[in-house]
């Protein structure tokens, strides 16, 4: 029987060192691999490139790895939210690559299904567009992009089986599916892990192929970026 589960999140991380690139799942502070992300701040890991739709909160979620200084490039679509992430791009401290949310998700997507590049009009006349090829298709400009290319990807689940299948809930559904067999090496920390077999099929998500490491996550604080709620 397939097992590709890891004891706990220090077993799922080997081989990770200084200099790596890494995806990073999640939206906002929905779905981010928490327990990765600790991991990864313990270990003090230098000179990181980071993927991820944003850079996380000033003390949660990549902002922890920003605080420490461990990543020199962020590309992400969304960084409003941090003002270290802030501090560092103006400063020139951090490399940033800003890059259209959908295009985003799409060279993510790219690198899973092992297509080298892809066309989109997203950023075409833009500085998004520049240095890249562009292309003409039935009277349209689009921009070539090319898809990613990580040693890591960090992956939040709801659910998963020691086989690697996975179920995804609600806005975790954006980035974290993209990113699985997009790198070289999948780590995915789950809430719930299951036996192979406990998992409707019409259910699954993403199939344990795109999946090599697994692991039962623990002590999330599901934090989001702004709580507003309604006086009394």
């Amino acid at each position: 029987m397939i097992n590709k589960t890891v004891q706990n999140v220090t077993e799922a991380l080997e081989g990770v060192h200084d200099g790596m690139t890494f995806m990073l799942g999640g939206f906002g502070l929905s779905g981010i691999p928490e327990n990765a992300i600790s991991e990864l701040v313990r270990l003090n890991l230098k000179k990181l490139t980071c993927i991820s739709n944003n850079a996380g909160v000033d003390d949660f979620g990549l902002g922890l790895l920003l605080q420490k200084k461990q990543i020199d490039k962020m590309i992400s679509s969304y960084v409003g939210e941090n003002a270290e992430f802030e501090r560092q791009m103006l400063s020139g401290e951090l490399e940033v690559e800003l890059t259209p949310q959908g295009t985003l998700a799409a060279k993510c997507q790219a690198a899973q299904q092992g297509f080298p590049a892809i066309y989109t009009p997203a950023g075409y006349g833009t500085e998004v567009a520049m240095g890249k090829e562009t292309r003409e298709f039935n009277g349209k400009m689009y921009v070539m992009e090319e898809a990613y290319k990580a040693d890591f990807a960090f992956v939040k689940a709801w659910k998963g089986d020691r086989a690697g299948n996975l179920i995804f809930k609600g806005t975790a559904r954006n980035f974290n599916p993209v990113m699985c067999g997009a790198a070289a090496v999948t780590v995915v920390e789950v809430e719930e892990l299951v036996e192979p077999g406990e998992l409707d099929p019409n259910q699954i998500h993403i199939p344990g192929i795109f999946v090599q490491r697994i692991f039962q996550g623990k002590d999330y604080e599901k934090r989001i970026e702004q709580r507003t709620v309604r006086k009394k």
